[in-house]
């Protein structure tokens, strides 16, 4: 069981959405809190928000531009050695294969697969040492389905299923879990800031977006998965429905997304 009393938990991604919702319910659980994202003042803004703030660091932090060991170093400085990693920080994608230029591909797998890879090997040594560590890796409903307009987002989250798999299955005599978070539709800006086909934000919020899931719904739910070392979740209501029918029925779950012109 992984109790986040006391422990360090460092969140990318926390300066909005899912990541203050998670960095908020972490601090009523008693973590010391290193809270990670572009926007120094929306940081300092959830800091406030969190039962205490004294146990609350900000460190910002531009993850498509930065040193993994060097922000490993400074996010173990304040209160000690990372016991928690939660790689939340990501961005999604709303543009058509036919219309998106490769950069953009370049950019996405950056943000959502190799910047949490790059964080993870950064701590892994020091959780590997104390035989003690949790990594928390925010897929998403397309970490099990691709989606029309979501190409590089579907790659990179299936990437991201992949790796945990594959490094829970290597890593678990030393003491590391992982936990696979796949969250659905969550009111969040994660549509209005998605990339389109020239790398600009999208823009727009997304109805289904609008209407998903409380962002505290969805933390207090990877947080209890975390709590009973779950391996994976899915966080989702009528969108998991497209995942069962992949399981059980390939060939109709086929059909029915070629004819969706998006899953919003």
């Amino acid at each position: 069981m992984t109790q986040l009393a006391g422990k360090v938990v460092w969140i990318t991604g926390a300066s909005s959405g899912i990541g203050e919702a998670l960095a908020v319910l972490a601090s009523r659980r008693g973590a010391r809190l290193v809270l990670s994202a572009r926007r120094a003042a929306e940081l300092e803004r959830v800091k406030g928000l969190c039962s205490d703030p004294a146990k609350v660091a900000v460190l910002p932090l531009d993850l498509a531009d930065f040193d993994a060991a060097d922000a490993a170093a400074r996010a173990a400085a304040p209160f000690g050695p990372v016991g928690v990693l939660v790689n939340n920080a990501g961005v999604s994608q709303r543009s058509l294969f036919k219309d998106t230029g490769l950069g953009v591909y370049r950019s996405i797998m950056e943000l959502d697969f190799f910047a949490p890879v790059a964080l993870t090997q950064a701590v892994l040594p020091g959780m590997r040492q104390r035989g003690d560590g949790h990594v928390v890796m925010m897929g998403s409903v397309v970490s099990k389905i691709g989606g029309p307009l979501r190409t590089g987002y579907s790659a990179a989250k299936h990437a991201l299923a992949g790796f945990t798999e594959a490094a829970r299955a290597e890593l678990w005599r030393d003491g590391i879990r992982f936990t696979l978070a796949c969250p659905g539709y969550v009111r969040t800006q994660v549509s209005v800031n998605a990339l389109d086909g020239s790398g600009g934000k999208h823009g727009v919020m997304d109805p289904s977006t609008g209407h998903g899931l409380e962002p505290g719904n969805c933390a207090e739910r990877i947080w209890r998965a975390v709590e009973k070392d779950r391996e994976e979740l899915l966080i989702a209501g009528r969108e998991g429905v497209y995942v069962q029918l992949k399981r059980f029925a390939p060939s109709l779950f086929s059909y029915a997304l070629k004819r969706a012109t998006k899953l919003t």
